[in-house]
C-alpha cells in the first residue's frame, strides 16, 4: 500500500462530521463506510485540497461516495428512489444548483442544497434517510454532507449512479490507444458545441463506440473497440499533477474503491479507435476527466439494460 493511501486510511478513521459521531474503528475505508449507519457520513477534504472531483452513488449499498484529485475526500449514507420510483443508474452531470428549492412536482417539498442531474426530476439534496430506498428518486443526503458537497462541486461535474452488487475486474484506464481500420474512420467532433468545462467518456462495448461530453454537453462520437471481454461498468478518473500530465485512477462501481498506482500504459492499448478521433479526444482529455467503460449499449431501443448518459428536457421540478 503506498503511503499516501495510507495516509487517506488513517485520516478517514480520525472523529468525523456526522449526524452521529462514527467511532474510529480500525479498518480500510470500504469498511469503514459500510459501517456508517444511516444519517452518518465522513468528511474529509484536507487529504485532498484540490483537483477534480467525480462522486459515486450505489443504490445497492445506499452509499455515496466523493473523490477529488482521484482521493476519496467524502463518504456517506443516502436514501434514493423506493420501488417504483427507483433512481435511475448511469452517468450524469450537475446541470443546475440551489441553495434553497422546492419542489414543483411534489407538494412544493424542501430540496436543500439541491443539486439537479436531469430535468424530470432526479436530483441530490439534503433530506430524511430512514435506512433504506424512500424517495420520488431523488438521492437524498445528510444535512451536513449536502451543504458540504454543494460546495465542492460545480456545474458540469460527473456523477456516477450504479446499482453494481460485485466488483468488476481492473480493466485499463487511459484514454484510447490503439487504431482501428480505415473502414472505421466515420464519427462526429464539435467542440464548438461546449468549449469548456468537465470532460467524460463513454465507452459501450456493446455498441462498439464511445461519446463525449464536455460540460454536460455532447461534442463527439466514434467508432470504439474494446478488445477481450468485458463485463458490468467501470469509471476512471483522473488526477491532476502539477509535475506531470494526468494520472489515471480506477473505481470500482461496486464497493467505491481505488487503486492509488499509475496504470500500466500497455493496458491502454485494449482500446481501439480511428487515429484521427483518438487524437481528438486527447485535445480534450484534462485532469478531472472521466471514463466510463460499460458492457451495456447506450441506446433503449437495442438493449433492456442500457445505460442512462444524461438526460434532455425541460425543467420540471
Amino acid at each position: 500500500m503506498s503511503r499516501r493511501l495510507t495516509l487517506v486510511l488513517l485520516l478517514l478513521l480520525a472523529p468525523t462530521l456526522a449526524a452521529q459521531q462514527v467511532d474510529p474503528t480500525p479498518g480500510s475505508l470500504v469498511e469503514q463506510v459500510r459501517a456508517l449507519r444511516s444519517g452518518e457520513y465522513i468528511w474529509v477534504p484536507q487529504v485532498a485540497p484540490k483537483g477534480p472531483t467525480l462522486l459515486l452513488v450505489n443504490v445497492t449499498t445506499q452509499r455515496a461516495t466523493l473523490y477529488r484529485n482521484g482521493v476519496p475526500i467524502g463518504a456517506t449514507t443516502v436514501s434514493t428512489g423506493r420501488p417504483g420510483y427507483d433512481t435511475p443508474t448511469g452517468v450524469f452531470t450537475i446541470l443546475e444548483k440551489r441553495t434553497k428549492h422546492f419542489s414543483a412536482k411534489y407538494d412544493n417539498a424542501p430540496m436543500p442544497y439541491m443539486q439537479r442531474l436531469t430535468w424530470y426530476g432526479i436530483a441530490l439534496h439534503a433530506g430524511h434517510l430512514p435506512g433504506r430506498p424512500a424517495s420520488h428518486g431523488c438521492i437524498r443526503l445528510p444535512l451536513g454532507f449536502a451543504e458540504r458537497l454543494y460546495g465542492a462541486t460545480k456545474i458540469g461535474m460527473t456523477v456516477i449512479i450504479t446499482d453494481a452488487e460485485a466488483s468488476p475486474r481492473l480493466m485499463p484506464t487511459s484514454p484510447i490507444g490503439g487504431v482501428l481500420p480505415a473502414q472505421n474512420v466515420g464519427f462526429d467532433w464539435q467542440p464548438n458545441r461546449s468549449p469548456a468545462g468537465p470532460v467524460s467518456i463513454i465507452v459501450s462495448a456493446a455498441d462498439r463506440r464511445a461519446i463525449v461530453l464536455r460540460n454536460g454537453i455532447q461534442i463527439g462520437s466514434g467508432p470504439v473497440e474494446v478488445v477481450g471481454a468485458i463485463q458490468g461498468t467501470w469509471a476512471y478518473a483522473s488526477r491532476s499533477d502539477s509535475d506531470s500530465k494526468p494520472q489515471w485512477f480506477r473505481v470500482e462501481l461496486s464497493s467505491g474503491r481505488h487503486a492509488d498506482q499509475v496504470v500500466p500504459r500497455e493496458e491502454w492499448q485494449r482500446f481501439r479507435a480511428p487515429e484521427e478521433f483518438r487524437r481528438a479526444i486527447a485535445g480534450v482529455v484534462r485532469a478531472g476527466t472521466t471514463i466510463i467503460v460499460t458492457a451495456d449499449s447506450l441506446d433503449r431501443g437495442v438493449s433492456e439494460t442500457a445505460l442512462t448518459i444524461l438526460e434532455s428536457g425541460s425543467p420540471s421540478e
